[in-house]
C-alpha cells in the first residue's frame, strides 16, 4: 500500500461555495459601488483638489470587483484549509467593502455639505458686501438730498446750488473734473456755464443736435461717453491716459406759463449736461453705485433748480406787481388829488360866478319892475333868461360833479307828491303855452299824495324830462301820467340789473312823459343819457340846453333806486319818456322825516315889507348894495356892515331878519350866528339870520342849521325870490326852501 505525504484533496463543501460565491458578489458590488459614489462626489464638489486620484483609485476598486467576478466562473475545488482560509478572507473581504462602500455614503453627503456651507458663506458674504455698498450709496446719496435741501432752504439761488454740488461730487468722488452745461436761450447750443476745477473757460457753446448729446438726453441713467467728446474736453492738452467720463441729464423747468397762484408746466425737451470726469492715468473705473449716486444727484438738482426758477420767477412777479401796485396807488392819489382840485376849483368857480351873477339878476329883476320901453323890456328879459339859463348851466355842472364823486347826498323828507307835479305843471304851462302845445297832467287814483324822498331833486328830474319834451315840440300836446307801480310793470328788459322789491314802508313811483314832437332815432337813445349829449337831427340853437340834464337825471334817479328810459319810434313819431322811482310812505318808513309845511299860497307873492329893519352882512361892497337893492325895493329899511364885529356892535332887537354870507374870507359866520343867539337870549327876541351862499354843498345847509341859522338862500337872487324868503321867514319863522 501506497504512502501518500500529502492529505488527499478535501472535497468542495457545498455550503462553502455557496458562502463563496454569496460572498464574491458582495463585494463586486461593494467595488462596483465606490465609484460610482466617488464619481458623483467629484462631480458636485467644485473645489476638491485630488480628482486624479479618486479616479485611479475608482479604476483599482473596479478591477478588483471584476476579478471577484471572475472568480465565480473560475471557482474550482480546494483543499479544506484552502477553502476555509479563502472562505474566510472573501467573507472579511466582503464586510470590509461593505462597510466602506456603507460609510461612503453617509461621508460623501457630509463632505458636500461642509462644501455647500462654505459656498453658501461666500454666497451671504457676496451679498453683504453688496448690500453694505447700497447702504453706504444710500448714505452718500441722503447726504447729498440733505446738503442740497439745505442749500434750497437756505439760499434757493440757483447759482449756489449748482456751485455746491459740483464741488461736494468732486470731493465724495475724487474727481479730476466736473462740469455743467446749460441751454441758450435758443435752444440751439449747450454753453460751459459752470466748472469745478476752472481748467477751461466757462462760456464755450457746442450744438445741442450732438450724438452724444442726444445719447445722453435719451435717458434717465448716467451714460459712460467718450473722452474725447466736445462736451468731455475740459482739462489742458496732454500725453495722459483720460480717466473715464460720464455724463446725466438734468431736467429743467419751463416757465412760459407761469402763474403765482398754479404750477408751472415742466417741459421735458430742456436739458441741462453734467459731465463727471475721474482722475487721469488711474485704472479706476465708475462702479455702479457711484453711478447711482450720479443720477439721484442729478434728480436733486433738477428739483432744485425748478424750486429756485419758482422762486425766481415768483420774485419777478411779487415785484411787478408792486411796482404795478406802486404805480396804482401813485395813480390814485393823483386821481384823489385831481377829483379834490377840480372840487375845489369849482367850489371857488361856483362861489365867484355866483357872486357877479347875483348882481346881474337881481339888478335886472330891478329894472323889469320900473317903467320900461317894450324894446328895452324885451332886453332885460333876455338878461333874466340867459342869465337863469347860466345859472342852471352852473347848477348841473356842480350837481354832475359831486355825482361822479359820491359827494352828493339825497335830501330825503316828506313833501306833498300832488302838490309836486302841479307845481311843475304851472311852471311849464307858460313855455308850452307860447308854442300853443296842450299840456295835461293825470295822477292815478292811488298814488299816495305823500311821500318821503328827496322833493327837490325829483322835481328837477320832472322838470328836465317834461321840459325836453316841450323844447323838443313844435306842436300837439304833451301828457303826464303817474301812477303807483305794480309788481308786474316794474320789470324792463333793457335793464337786466334793475331789481325792486316790494314792501310795505315803499312804493314805486311810475311817470311817463308821452309827447308828439319830432321823435328820436332809435340808434341815438342810447347816448341821451351822456354828459353833453343831445339829440343831433334836432337840436337847434333856439333850443338851448347843454345836454346835462337827462345825464343828471340818469344819476339822480339812480340814488333813488330807479330806472329811467325813452321810447321812439323814429323821428316825426313822438318819443315817451319814462322813470320809476322808489319813495317812502309816511308814517311806515324808517327814513328820516322834515317836518311839512304846505307851500305859501300865491297872494304871498304880492306883500311888502314896508319898515321891516334887515341887516346886511357882506364883505363884499358890490354884493352888498345889490342885495340891498333888492330889500330896499321891497319896502325894507336896510343896514350894512362888512365884518362880524361890527355886526355884533350894531345889530339892536328892532332888527328882524340878518342876511349874513358865510364865504366872507378871515371872518368865522358861524361863531357871529352863535354869538347873536348867546347876545338875544330867548328866540322871540333875536332876529331870524339867513344865510346868503354860493356854495351848493350839503355841509354848508348843515352848518348853518347847526349854529341855529333860520334859513340858507343860494344866489343869485332875484326880486321874487327875496320876496318869498321875506314872507316864508315872516310867516313861519324858518325857510323851507333854500
Amino acid at each position: 500500500m501506497d504512502c501518500n505525504c500529502f492529505d488527499p484533496q478535501w472535497p468542495a463543501d457545498e455550503l462553502l461555495m455557496k458562502y463563496q460565491y454569496i460572498s464574491d458578489f458582495f463585494i463586486a458590488v461593494a467595488y462596483f459601488s465606490i465609484p460610482i459614489e466617488l464619481v458623483y462626489f467629484v462631480q458636485k464638489s467644485a473645489v476638491f483638489p485630488y480628482r486624479w486620484v479618486l479616479v485611479q483609485f475608482g479604476a483599482f476598486i473596479v478591477l478588483c470587483g471584476a476579478t471577484h467576478l471572475i472568480n465565480l466562473w473560475t471557482s474550482t475545488a480546494h483543499t479544506r484549509t484552502l477553502a476555509i482560509v479563502m472562505t474566510t478572507a472573501k467573507v472579511l473581504t466582503a464586510v470590509v467593502s461593505c462597510a466602506t462602500a456603507l460609510m461612503l455614503v453617509h461621508i460623501i453627503p457630509d463632505l458636500l455639505s461642509v462644501k455647500t456651507r462654505e459656498l453658501f458663506l461666500k454666497n451671504k458674504a457676496a451679498e453683504l458686501d453688496r448690500e453694505m455698498g447700497l447702504i453706504r450709496t444710500q448714505e452718500e446719496t441722503g447726504r447729498y438730498v440733505r446738503m442740497l435741501t439745505h442749500e434750497i432752504r437756505s439760499t434757493l439761488d440757483r447759482h449756489t446750488i449748482l456751485k455746491t454740488t459740483l464741488v461736494e461730487l468732486g470731493r465724495a468722488l475724487a474727481l479730476e473734473e466736473c462740469a455743467l452745461w446749460m441751454p441758450t436761450r435758443t435752444g440751439l447750443e449747450l454753453q460751459l456755464s459752470y466748472t469745478l476745477r476752472h481748467q477751461y473757460p466757462v462760456g464755450f457753446t457746442v450744438p445741442i443736435q450732438l450724438p452724444v448729446i442726444n445719447q445722453v438726453f435719451s435717458t434717465n441713467r448716467a451714460v459712460k461717453i467718450s473722452p474725447n467728446s466736445p462736451v468731455a474736453r475740459l482739462r489742458p492738452a496732454g500725453k495722459y491716459m483720460p480717466g473715464e467720463v460720464v455724463a446725466v441729464r438734468v431736467p429743467l423747468l419751463h416757465l412760459s406759463n407761469f402763474q403765482i397762484n398754479d404750477w408751472p408746466e415742466l417741459s421735458t425737451k430742456r436739458y441741462a449736461l453734467m459731465v463727471l470726469m475721474l482722475p487721469s492715468d488711474s485704472a479706476r473705473q465708475w462702479h455702479v453705485h457711484e453711478l447711482e449716486l450720479v443720477e439721484v444727484v442729478a434728480d436733486q438738482v433738477a428739483v432744485a433748480l425748478s424750486h429756485a426758477a419758482i422762486l425766481e420767477e415768483s420774485m419777478r412777479a411779487r415785484d411787478l406787481l408792486m411796482e404795478q401796485n406802486v404805480a396804482l396807488d401813485l395813480a390814485r392819489r393823483e386821481a384823489e388829488m385831481a377829483v379834490r382840485a377840480r372840487n375845489d376849483f369849482l367850489a371857488v368857480m361856483n362861489h365867484e360866478m355866483r357872486t357877479p351873477m347875483h348882481a346881474i339878476i337881481a339888478l335886472s329883476s330891478l329894472l323889469q319892475e320900473t317903467e320900461l320901453t317894450p324894446e328895452q323890456r324885451l332886453m332885460v328879459e333876455t338878461i333874466l333868461k340867459s342869465s337863469n339859463l347860466l345859472a342852471t348851466l352852473i347848477n348841473d355842472v356842480l350837481d354832475l360833479s359831486r355825482l361822479e364823486d359820491g359827494s352828493l347826498q339825497l335830501d330825503v323828507g316828506t313833501f306833498n307828491l300832488h302838490v309836486l307835479f302841479r307845481e311843475v305843471l304851472n311852471l311849464v304851462k307858460p313855455i308850452a303855452s307860447v308854442k300853443k302845445l296842450f299840456v295835461t297832467l293825470s295822477l292815478s287814483s292811488d298814488l299816495p299824495e305823500f311821500a318821503i324822498g328827496d322833493e327837490k331833486r325829483l322835481m328837477q328830474i320832472l322838470l328836465n324830462v317834461v321840459g325836453n319834451a316841450v323844447k323838443f315840440s313844435k306842436e300837439g300836446s304833451v301828457s303826464i301820467s303817474a301812477v303807483a307801480a305794480k309788481s308786474e310793470s316794474l320789470s324792463d328788459p333793457r335793464a337786466p340789473e334793475f331789481f325792486p322789491v316790494q314792501s310795505e314802508n315803499h312804493f314805486y313811483l311810475r311817470v311817463q312823459v308821452k309827447d308828439t314832437g319830432s321823435g328820436i332815432n332809435p340808434q341815438d337813445i342810447p347816448k341821451l343819457f351822456c354828459k353833453f349829449a343831445q339829440n343831433q337831427a334836432l337840436a337847434t340853437k333856439s333850443s338851448g340846453g347843454t345836454g346835462l340834464g337827462l345825464a343828471i337825471s340818469k344819476r339822480f334817479v339812480n340814488l333813488m333806486e330807479g330806472h329811467i328810459w325813452i321810447e321812439s319810434e323814429g323821428l316825426g313819431k313822438g318819443s315817451t319818456a319814462i322813470f320809476i322811482v322808489k319813495l317812502g310812505i309816511p308814517g311806515r318808513s324808517n327814513e328820516p322825516k322834515l317836518p311839512f309845511m304846505p307851500r305859501l299860497p300865491a297872494n304871498h307873492m304880492q306883500m311888502t315889507f314896508q319898515g321891516l329893519k334887515v341887516l346886511i352882512m357882506d364883505d363884499n361892497g358890490f354884493s352888498r348894495m345889490v342885495t340891498k337893492g333888492l330889500l330896499v325895493h321891497l319896502g325894507c329899511d336896510v343896514t350894512t356892515v362888512s365884518s362880524g364885529d361890527e355886526c355884533l356892535r350894531v345889530l339892536t332887537q328892532e332888527h328882524k331878519v340878518v342876511f349874513m354870507d358865510v364865504s366872507i374870507p378871515g371872518i368865522d359866520c358861524y361863531e357871529v350866528a352863535v354869538q347873536i343867539h348867546e347876545k338875544f337870549g330867548k328866540h322871540h327876541n333875536r332876529p331870524l339870520i339867513v344865510a346868503l351862499t354860493g356854495n351848493t354843498d350839503r355841509v354848508t345847509k348843515e352848518n348853518c342849521m347847526r349854529v341855529g341859522m333860520d334859513g340858507v338862500i343860494l344866489k343869485p337872487v332875484s326880486v321874487d325870490k327875496m320876496r318869498s324868503v321875506l314872507s316864508e321867514l315872516l310867516e313861519h319863522g324858518v325857510i323851507l326852501q333854500s
